[in-house]
């Protein structure tokens, strides 16, 4: 969080101790050729490698200190696997081609960090984009390792590479992630976006993380100018009357994933499906309807902002929609207000750590995989804990540490959501945490956020124990501090992909 504030422009800090033995010259070499058949005049052109590497914002100097070295953007963009590592520990890239339109394990085709190549951002786009090229039922022409003859989809796909490369957090938790499938193609990258998905999509503003890895794409004619990016990959995919790209974000761990797929509206094998699946009365839906449904079963899930991208219809008339599938049985609900998704009635919803769902859920008996990762276990349920305690009828685990009945977060914290099943001296002892919040009704901001913290330290507190804990009104409580906290790192959810859970619940996030 401190990072994201106070450098503006993450990628232009000095590496200590980093030199020209730590590029891999053949890739530099590599850019340097291709800047020069792009820009055959240009005066960088008769600069030798350190001035044209600090022209293009891979070397610095700083002008106070009179420190000079590598910049983290000329290491990322041409250094070796081995350098790039060691300064940026969580650094890792992956692109995958699935063969079925489904978000598992195997592949056929792979890059990542094997040891067999530079292992840079220069040399892994230029892998991937061929890869993602190949097999495109449109017409492409190459010269050399210029494009021609660009068509809209080839430039959607450039820019959704460029964009994942130039937008990542490369000290994120999760890696950077191509994939390809037969429906689809994915990208994800660490770190959330740094302006809303709204304003990206809109286009003409832009809060570029890593500016100067953007700008050395530029220089080769790869990318597009700042706040045009995102607009131009949404024209070239919906020329096709494809399905309308969905840009999304998840919180833990942070990511942002962009997913392409190659289906109309209302694809035949997604009709068949939805007919078999719900029988004749399938027949007699509306248009609408049916766009609603499809949208569910291709996406796995569809929320009413979501609806509104690919539809020209009302919002109200979207929400009477949407509530009358869920009170005839074709859709189920998770949330509530803007935060509630909806996904077909006899499939699960997705857990927050699937990545590029499949695009038909399978039921509910069979579950979903898992993303490539492997980060967590699912955030669904509350498990049997590491002793292989089995839950008894009420869910809920013996606990051998004299605390009472609590349930198990995959984390391995517990979780309270029932005060009268934990033990005498737990419960006495939150009642004294929570204590000064019952007895004054107007406490001030910084005092409950403290009493709150307090409460949720080392186990998990549902928003009903703390409404009761504090005897405050649960969604005041919610909107005026707990989600506040959360913003803030103060909080964490136990459920961060779906904010409004109604088995939400909290810890302090030390």
């Amino acid at each position: 969080m401190m990072a994201e504030q106070v450098e503006v422009n993450r990628d232009a800090r000095i590496l200590k101790g980093y030199t020209f033995d730590d590029l891999d010259m053949e890739s530099f070499l590599e850019y340097r050729q291709m800047f020069q058949n792009k820009k055959p005049d240009h005066p960088f052109n008769n600069l030798d490698h350190q001035e044209f590497l600090r022209c293009i914002r891979g070397w610095s100097k700083d002008r106070e200190t009179d420190e000079a070295g590598l910049t983290l953007a000329g290491l990322l963009m041409f250094g070796k696997q081995v350098s790039i590592q060691e300064a940026v520990p969580n650094y890792l890239l992956d692109y995958q081609e699935r063969p079925e339109p489904k978000a598992e394990l195997r592949w056929v085709d792979r890059i990542t960090l094997a040891g067999t190549w530079s292992g840079n951002l220069f040399d892994f786009y230029r892998k991937v984009i061929r890869k993602l090229y190949a097999d495109l039922k449109v017409p492409f022409k190459l010269q050399g390792d210029q494009r021609m003859d660009d068509t809209p989809i080839h430039e959607a796909l450039r820019e959704a590479l460029v964009n994942t490369l130039a937008h990542a957090d490369y000290t994120g938790r999760v890696s950077v992630m191509v994939v390809k499938r037969p429906d689809m193609f994915g990208f994800r990258n660490p770190g959330l976006m740094r302006v809303s998905v709204e304003q990206a999509i809109r286009g003409g503003e832009s809060d570029c993380r890593n500016r100067a890895i953007h700008q050395m794409f530029l220089h080769i004619g790869l990318g597009e100018r700042a706040g045009s990016g995102i607009p131009k990959i949404y024209t070239g995919w919906t020329s096709q009357h494809w399905r309308q790209p969905l840009l999304h974000e998840k919180v833990d761990p942070e990511q942002t994933l962009l997913e392409l797929r190659m289906l109309d509206l209302f694809p035949e094998s997604v009709m068949s499906e939805l007919k078999e699946r719900f029988g004749d009365r399938f027949t007699l839906l509306t248009k609408l309807e049916l766009l609603i449904l499809a949208t569910s079963l291709i996406e796995s899930v569809v929320n009413h902002s979501r609806l509104l991208e690919i539809t020209d219809k009302h919002p109200r008339d979207i929400s009477q929609t949407l509530h009358k599938l869920v009170q005839e049985g074709y859709l189920e609900s998770s949330g509530s207000g803007r935060g509630t998704v909806y996904f077909l009635a006899g499939t699960e919803l997705p857990s927050s750590d699937t990545t590029f769902v499949d695009s038909t859920l399978q039921p509910s008996s069979n579950g979903l995989a898992s993303n490539y990762d492997d980060l967590a276990a699912s955030y669904d349920g509350l498990a049997s804990n590491s002793d292989g305690l089995i839950p008894d009828s009420d869910g809920l685990i013996p606990d051998s540490d004299g605390l009472g009945k609590l349930n198990q977060h995959p984390d391995g914290r517990q979780a309270i959501s029932d005060l009268s099943v934990i033990a005498p001296d737990l419960h006495k002892k939150l009642l004294q945490l929570t204590e000064i919040s019952r007895k004054k009704k107007k406490l001030a901001a910084d005092a409950m956020e403290k009493t709150i913290l307090d409460a949720c330290r080392g186990h998990y507190l549902s928003l009903k124990v703390l409404a009761t804990l504090l005897d405050r009104s649960p969604d005041p409580l919610r909107q005026g501090h707990l989600n506040r906290m959360v913003r803030n790192r103060q909080l964490e959810r136990a459920y961060p992909a779906e904010p409004n859970s109604p088995k939400q619940a909290y810890t302090s996030a030390e």
